[in-house]
Order: structure tokens, then sequence, then C-alpha cells
């Protein structure tokens, strides 16, 4: 079954939770986005500006000595951290952008947390010649300052966001206000495949070239499909975007890392579908961390880009039907997966990716030598490396209870 339905559902998750003056633009956006698809100038401007500016296709690394580490399965690294502005954020933001290009928008906003979806809707913008706004919560502009400068360079305006608790939740509301004021002029470039219908649909689209290539490059590489596929979740457009084009292939296993922060116990995590239950969150219905009355309940991960108190409607549905597992990854698992990368591939993921590796890390020492792991490196760590030192060096407390 192809999903989303025409309503924007997957399964009994996602569809249009918004104030009625948005609809028309949500309407205009896929009425725009089912034309484009078709469009074959659209799609050829879109694989030029991948193939010729993003850098792709990203490799698809055999990681010999992660393998030998290990032991177990032959593990694979796709190597979404080398594409331009490093990470697959750019994907989305420059189909996006180029849609909204199509549409007669001159003006695009975004939201951010760690900064990769900011910078790459910055690039985008332009290298398309829009004005650009990226909404981010103050937290993360102090966690994420290098990401910050380089928007600025870009020629983005930052508006830092001190409702709340100054992070990802907190950006995507006053990004949702912007849209409101000026939805006639302006395209909100969602960064993941969170929000109402169409942008679950449309950011999985975009993203899905890292599965696609990936299919591609593995039978090349090994003659067939992997047995398990590994992507870190927050929003889940990396995840989503690896995943997708392997759904129908029963054989191969997918496996979601979210972000247990201090551990799940403690109330300090971002792992929505280990821990939250389903509800609406800022246009769609899907798995959210809430309260007995159903108010969003604060989160946190050492990890920027996780640190988010929903997840995407389709990763709701992967759940729930049983085609994916979602597992809760502490700070502590994250951090020893980022030093071990580092130190045996000479990769420093981002700590996001790094919730991906430690999970790979569980699973991969039980697996047999004949199995086939890919692990999705969605970004580099450039922009984590001065948090991580600090935290190491002062010896923070981050070992889950």
């Amino acid at each position: 079954m192809h999903l989303p339905d025409v309503n924007g559902h997957f399964g009994s998750y996602g569809g249009r939770f918004v104030p009625e003056t948005l609809m028309p633009a949500l309407e205009e956006i896929e009425k725009a986005y089912r034309e484009a698809k078709e469009d074959a100038l659209f799609i050829k401007e879109l694989n030029y500006y991948f193939e010729q500016y993003a850098g792709r296709p990203t490799p698809l690394y055999f990681a010999a000595n992660l393998t030998k580490y290990l032991g177990g399965a032959r593990i694979y690294l796709k190597r979404e951290d080398l594409n331009h502005t490093g990470s697959h954020k750019l994907n989305n933001a420059l189909g996006q952008a180029l849609l909204a290009r199509r549409m007669g928008k001159k003006r695009v906003i975004a939201e951010t947390g760690a900064g990769q979806h900011g910078v790459a809707a910055a690039t985008a913008a332009a290298l398309l010649g829009m004005e650009c706004v990226v909404y981010m919560g103050e937290e993360d502009t102090h966690r994420q300052a290098l990401n910050v400068f380089r928007m600025e360079l870009l020629g983005a305006k930052v508006i830092p966001v001190t409702a709340g608790s100054r992070t990802l939740k907190d950006a995507v509301n006053e990004a949702l206000r912007d849209w409101v004021t000026n939805v006639e002029t302006t395209h909100y470039l969602i960064g993941s495949v969170v929000g109402p219908h169409p942008y679950p649909m449309i950011v999985r689209d975009f993203q899905a070239v890292i599965g696609q290539e990936t299919r591609r490059q593995i039978l090349e590489e090994t003659g067939r499909l992997p047995d398990h596929l590994f992507a870190c979740v927050g929003g889940g457009s990396n995840a989503m975007g690896l995943f997708y084009p392997f759904i129908q292939d029963d054989g191969v296993k997918m496996w979601g890392a979210e972000a247990a922060g201090l551990g799940i116990t403690t109330g300090r995590h971002a792992a929505s579908l280990t821990a939250g239950r389903p509800g609406v969150f800022q246009g769609a219905y899907s798995y959210v961390i809430q309260d007995e009355d159903g108010q969003i309940e604060p989160v946190y991960s050492i990890s920027a880009g996780l640190d988010y108190p929903g997840v995407g409607p389709e990763h709701s549905y992967l759940k729930d039907t049983g085609r994916a597992v979602y597992t809760a990854i502490s700070d502590f698992e994250a951090l020893e997966a980022f030093q071990l990368l580092s130190r045996t591939e000479g990769i420093i993921p981002a700590l996001e990716s790094a919730h991906a590796v430690a999970l790979a890390m569980k699973i991969v020492p039980g697996l047999s030598p004949e199995e086939i792991v890919v692990i999705n490196i969605s970004g580099r760590g450039d922009k984590d490396v001065e948090q991580v030192q600090r935290v190491l060096r002062k010896g923070e407390k981050i070992r889950g209870s």
C-alpha cells in the first residue's frame, strides 16, 4: 500500500491539525509538489544540484576496522556527512527551496536544532537568491554557536527563541507563528518528516535519495541487499530517507536509535517512540512525549538534533506495524560510539549519528559474518567537537541510571 493516503495518513497517524488560515497554503504546497515530481525539468534540475552542488552520490564505505573491532556482520557506512554542508539536510533543503521558487515564494523560513538544517536552508536560499530566516532555540544557539555563525555568513537571519525550553520544539512553534503571519509570501522549509500533511511525504521523498543510492551501491558492492539498516531518529528524516526504498523488502531489518538522554527512568530523554504515546503535536498525530493531560513535556538529549518531543508519523506507523524497531540510546552510549568511530575509522560523526552507531554496537556482535549492515552517518561531528570535549574534560555525569 502506498502511503500516505489522500488525506495524509500513515495508518492512523499524520493528517493536518492546523489553523484554518494554513489550510490553503498546505493545499498549495501539495498541489505544487505533486506537479513538480511529475515534471521532468524539475527532476532534472534537482538531480543537477544533487550531483554538481551537493556532491552526490555520497560514498557507501566498507568500515573494515569497525567490522573487525565489533566482530559479527560486515559494516558499511552511508557517508551523508560528506554531503555539502556536512549532513543529509541539504537534500531536502534543495528540494523544498526549488519547490518554493516554483511557487513564486521569495522568502523561506526554517527551524533548526543542531543547526544542520538551518545551515542547509541558508545554503539553498543563498544559492537561489531567496531571503532566509532561521528560528533556533536560545539553548541550541549556545550549543551550536559555530553553525549560527555559518548561517549568518550565508546571509540568513538567525532568531534565538527564548520561550519554553529554548530548544527545537520552541523554534518550530515560532516558525509556525511566522508562517501564519506571512503565508502569502513565505515558504516554511520544514527540516524533518514531521508537521502537517504534505510535509512528512515531501521531506521523505527528497531524502529517499539516501536509500536509493544505498540500494544501488550495496548491490554493486556485494550483489545483494543488506540485512540490517541503522539510523538515528529525532524527527526522523535521515532514517526515513534510508528506510523508505527498503520498506517492501521484508528481509531487510530496520533499526532506529532514539535519544535516551540521561536514561528513560530519569525523565530526561527525547525517546518519543520508546516512552511517548500517540497525540497531536505541531500539526500531526504521532507518538509524542506528553503528560497525563496531554501537555508536551520537556525533553533532553546531548544531541541538539534529537532534542525533540515528537517524531514523524510514518515512523509511528512503522513502529506499530513492527516493520521497524526503535531503541533508545543514552548520552553515555552515544559518546562511547562517537569516540569509537573516530578512533577506528578516522570519522568523527555528528552526535545524532553516534546514536545510530551505538545501537549497531549492541546488535552487530551477535550477527554472523555473512550478514551485511548499513549505518547512516547522517552528519559530521565538527559542530559537536567542542561540546564533547567540554563534557569529557569536566567528567560531567552522563551515564543513564
